[in-house]
């Protein structure tokens, strides 16, 4: 499919992609390393680096490390937290429920007719998920915390936003029939949690309880992923600690109106 065909910017998606290797890398990336992982020859690669360079997006760091992510993401990523109202209240809550459940921890929100993952709390030793083919936005069939939004919604609004983001069958496990899926969404409005064992991503298992606003209406989720292999071992101390979190969200939300999500 050409440019002009698709409507799409060839220039524009290749300097996203680049940016998105560098951000990834960690610690910085050579050059040759984002050109290996991106598939383009070097010298393309050095006109998008030094353009996100020029543009702030990217810095070159010293010592041979290569380049690493620039100021101006900071201040995009700090725009973003305020549109969807996720204050340092609520980012310093999730990293305290990461450590105590020792787990990666996420805060999903509504945003339009979106479900997001607002923020996350991880750390090497209990790393996030990491979307490979589809995006947390994309799997809300396949994500605990999807499943508990999902829930929240009247089965209309519901069957509307399943029909435009779609269930597409993401491993094995996936549910991708919409009567199995509304079946299991009853149940996890009345018990108030959702459970998914590697429905999303192989190996990766996720718990989620809903936080509430000051109407009392679900307005996003609280949810911790672990290692498949030590899910039941841990899931009775990870549902509580969801429930807890949720509740200590809830809290918030309910004492701090401006907390609300971006819906």
């Amino acid at each position: 499919m050409t440019e002009q065909s698709s409507g799409l910017i060839g220039s524009a998606q290749r300097a996203l992609r680049v940016l998105d290797i560098v951000g990834s890398a960690g610690d910085g990336i050579t050059a040759k390393a984002v050109a290996r992982r991106a598939g383009y020859n070097l010298s393309t690669t050095y006109h998008l680096l030094n353009t996100l360079v020029h543009e702030g997006y990217l810095i070159r760091l010293g010592h041979g490390r290569g380049f690493g992510l620039g100021y101006k993401v900071a201040s995009l990523y700090q725009r973003l937290c305020a549109e969807l109202d996720v204050g340092q209240e609520l980012q310093d809550e999730l990293h305290l429920l990461h450590r105590r459940a020792e787990a990666a921890a996420y805060y999903t929100v509504y945003r339009e007719t979106d479900i997001v993952v607002a923020a996350v709390a991880d750390s090497p030793e209990y790393p996030r998920a990491n979307p490979l083919e589809f995006g947390f936005h994309e799997a809300a069939h396949a994500t605990a915390f999807g499943k508990v939004l999902l829930a929240s919604m009247p089965r209309r609004a519901r069957r509307d936003y399943l029909t435009g983001a779609g269930m597409p069958r993401l491993t094995k496990h996936t549910h991708v029939r919409a009567v199995d899926l509304d079946t299991e969404l009853d149940h996890v409005e009345r018990a108030g949690m959702a459970v998914e064992v590697e429905e999303f991503q192989p190996e990766i298992a996720c718990v989620s309880a809903p936080v509430l606003d000051s109407d009392n209406r679900v307005a996003g989720a609280v949810a911790f992923s672990v290692p498949a292999a030590t899910f039941h071992s841990r899931r009775w101390h990870l549902e509580r600690a969801a429930r807890a979190g949720a509740a200590r969200f809830s809290h918030l939300m309910a004492t701090r109106p401006s907390l609300v999500s971006g819906a």
